[in-house]
């Protein structure tokens, strides 16, 4: 399963024991980044909604694919993700969203 940047791909929650469907995650790396292939950096997504600086997604924000429910980027929530943990493919988000959520997390780092 090749991957790249802006899918959107359930994969096993690194915070939560092994019984759980997993969550989804925004691949945010590019093709030139160190393990492509093999681990991709990623951004949490969530449906909760009390988080002030999600960003919510919607559905002109997808190019493929959608979320079954309401869902938001967590731009702090930084994860590396190994290929053998994703589990399925959601979607395709629209790369101006993915550089906002990018954006968003270089300002909390700089």
């Amino acid at each position: 399963m090749s991957m790249q940047r802006g899918d959107v791909v359930l994969a096993a929650d690194p915070f939560k024991d092994e019984s759980t469907t997993g969550r989804p995650f925004l691949l945010i790396n590019r093709a030139e980044t160190p393990f492509h292939g093999e681990q991709y950096i990623t951004l949490s997504l969530t449906t909760r909604t009390w988080h002030d600086e999600r960003i919510v997604l919607l559905d002109e924000h997808w190019q493929e694919g959608g979320a079954p429910k309401s869902s938001s980027i967590m731009p702090w929530s930084v994860n590396s993700v190994k290929t053998e943990w994703i589990t399925d493919w959601q979607g395709r988000l629209t790369e101006e969203i993915v550089d906002q959520a990018v954006a968003l997390l270089r300002e909390y780092v700089e």
